[in-house]
């Protein structure tokens, strides 16, 4: 979900429109106006203009239109000299915003299941609900291939996951009440939707019950290529793929300064977050030895990709470090004419040479480093925003939560000075060994003199503080996640001990426990 206009798009009647091959159809678009403006959000439009060259036809198709959807994109515009590293630091540093124009950005993945029988529901039925919510609620369809692989409406999208984990992607909004509202919105719309289908759906972060063959596979291009090449860099890549769902909230920071103090009090704290919302002890009916298998499985996954990040507490780090450390993350795809093409394994700074093997002399645009930054994936994401990606899906309550502990945190400047002082000291080893230990021991993990959780109450009332100051009574909404961090008992250590007493050693029930 992007926070702000993408590079080299273009505003048409009223709508982002651009060359991205992800079509739009919309039942009442009438005409389009022949004025076409570049939108470049804050970039240097005179030397942008020099370096592209602009081409706006084809966007009219009966009623069919072209419009900014969820990635990939492709440009409307064709590169005729080369992207410098400048203009990729540029990219990010275009993110910058003044502080009363910081945004809350929530997305959350849910697994969808037919009642009656628990099995993954198949792409047939998604389609299915995805045309209903269109039809209900006025949603416009995004169309790959001619299938049916999203939704959008303003600046919220839905989309499909590799397994079919539906994703809402909301809007960037002010406060945590109208992210909250957002959430019961789209929890309404498809429960009204699915529930003359007979489907349902379950808040955890690990498929509890169902194989890797038991899942279905969706049609979307980019997920045939890293099908292919996940098993070749880690054991659990397909896992990560199919059986798991999140709930992350992206963040806006006002300077390349302010952004490297929320990367880093970020990342410190991500083992600390994955624990709170640790949600997924269980694998095909069974226990799993883990509290968070979510978490686990990014450990070996794509090591190129993932994980904690180190040079990010470096002194040197900063945007420009970030791409060097991007143009080294191996590529997966490029897009062109509504086609993914396999680069799994090659340089983006081939690319950007005229060197890519599979489309010979062509140059990068923006948007190809765009999508690049889409297909890493450590437990901090930098675009142009930051990512915060170390929590388990869950039941709607904590996607409230979630987005309201890292606002609390980092929105404050007193709460992220705070964090940043406790964080301080800690090593690279010791974050490491809570990235590691947290997925199985969760807030009872040894750390220090004490355990994991006598920090996480202190990290706990500095969120609270800060939402307190941010003067929008929203810390009502981490009631939900104060029971678990007072305790030390983590929602799967809950799971766990009803599968083990209540549920008589069956997994069955969770479907009901953390129904939608």
């Amino acid at each position: 979900m992007a926070l702000s206009s993408r590079v080299s798009s273009y505003r048409v009647h009223g709508f982002e429109v651009m060359g991205s091959g992800v079509d739009v159809r919309r039942s009442s678009l009438r005409g389009m106006e022949k004025s076409v403006s570049l939108a470049v959000n804050g970039w240097s439009l005179e030397r942008r203009m020099r370096a592209l060259q602009l081409g706006v036809g084809g966007f009219g198709r009966g009623n069919r239109v072209v419009v900014a959807a969820s990635p990939p994109t492709e440009d409307a515009a064709v590169m005729t000299e080369p992207l410098t590293k400048e203009d990729l630091v540029g990219y990010l540093a275009s993110g910058c915003k003044a502080k009363e124009k910081w945004r809350i950005g929530t997305e959350h993945e849910k697994f969808g299941f037919e009642v009656g029988t628990l099995r993954p529901i198949k792409y047939e039925q998604i389609a299915e609900l995805l045309n209903g919510l269109a039809e209900r609620f006025d949603w416009d369809k995004i169309i790959e291939n001619d299938y049916v692989i999203g939704l959008k409406q303003g600046k919220q999208s839905i989309s499909l996951e590799p397994g079919g984990q539906f994703e809402l992607s909301g809007a960037p909004l002010e406060t945590l009440h109208q992210t909250c509202a957002e959430v019961n919105s789209h929890l309404y719309q498809v429960k009204a939707v699915a529930e003359d289908m007979g489907i349902g759906f379950l808040g955890i972060g690990f498929q509890p019950k169902w194989a890797l063959k038991d899942i279905p596979i969706m049609p979307k291009g980019r997920y045939e290529i890293m099908r292919n090449y996940m098993p070749k860099v880690g054991s659990l890549g397909l896992d990560m793929m199919f059986r798991t769902c999140t709930v992350q909230v992206n963040l806006d920071f006002s300077s390349e300064a302010d952004m490297i103090r929320k990367f880093r009090a970020g990342l410190a704290l991500q083992p600390i977050a994955t624990a709170i919302f640790a949600n997924s002890p269980f694998t095909e009916g069974k226990p799993n030895g883990y509290l968070s298998m979510r978490s686990h499985i990014w450990t070996d996954t794509d090591n190129n990709r993932a994980g904690m990040l180190p040079f990010v507490f470096d002194d040197s780090f900063g945007f420009e470090r970030y791409v060097d450390y991007a143009l080294d993350v191996p590529m997966y795809f490029v897009y062109r004419n509504k086609k993914y093409i396999d680069c799994t394994g090659m340089s983006f700074r081939d690319f950007m040479a005229g060197k890519l093997a599979p489309v010979p002399g062509e140059l990068p645009t923006l948007n190809d480093w765009e999508n690049h930054l889409t297909t890493i994936f450590p437990e901090v994401r930098l675009k142009r925003y930051l990512e915060m990606r170390g929590a388990d899906g869950g039941p709607w309550r904590r996607l409230c939560a979630l987005p309201a502990f890292w606002v609390g945190l980092l929105y404050d400047e007193v709460s992220l000075q705070n964090i940043l002082d406790l964080t301080a000291d800690w090593t690279n080893e010791e974050r490491e060994m809570l990235r590691r230990k947290v997925p199985v021991t969760g807030l009872k993990t040894p750390f220090r003199d004490g355990l994991l959780r006598h920090v996480a109450e202190d990290v706990l009332q500095f969120a609270k503080d800060g939402l307190e100051r941010r003067g929008y009574k929203e810390a009502g909404f981490l009631k939900e996640v104060t029971s678990v961090v007072s305790t030390g008992v983590t929602p799967a250590e809950n799971l766990l001990e009803l599968y083990h007493g209540k549920w008589g050693q069956n997994v069955d029930p969770v479907f009901e426990e953390l129904l939608y």
